[in-house]
């Protein structure tokens, strides 16, 4: 059965601002709408080598998803090919609007692989990494 399931297809993300995690994935990642749906409303981004669907939350509940306190998605992470690439990244996005930095890119423990954690516009906590391993 191990070798049925080959990977993730699409990863789904509720998001409480669909246009400005659009404009973050699309304008300020350079990813790709691939599709969507206007009476749900969503829209399907990806860069070659990942998906999310994006889904524009309904009703007024802004708390935001606690990781410690309910179950659901932690976070998505994203490998980056090199260090450099992890700096230039973070670098060019810091200062996005909407997005909140949690922190800058620093070792993962006792490392080698280092990484950084945001959130992104629609309020969905991403990190991106670099293992050189």
């Amino acid at each position: 059965m191990r070798d049925y399931v080959q990977g993730i297809d699409h990863l789904g993300l509720t998001v409480s601002d669909l246009e400005a995690t659009r404009a973050f994935f699309v304008d300020g990642l350079g990813w790709d709408v691939l599709g969507g749906r206007p009476d749900y409303p969503s829209v399907f981004v990806g860069n070659g080598s990942a998906v999310l669907t994006l889904w524009q939350q309904k009703g007024d509940d802004l708390r935001g998803f606690d990781r410690h306190a309910q179950v659901g998605l932690h976070h998505v992470a994203f490998k980056v090919p090199s260090e450099e690439a992890l700096n230039k990244l973070f670098d060019g996005i810091r200062d996005w609007p909407g997005l909140k930095v949690e922190f800058a890119p620093e070792p993962s423990g006792q490392g080698p692989k280092i990484h950084f954690m945001i959130r992104e516009p629609g309020g969905n906590r991403v990190e991106f990494s670099y293992d050189p391993r």
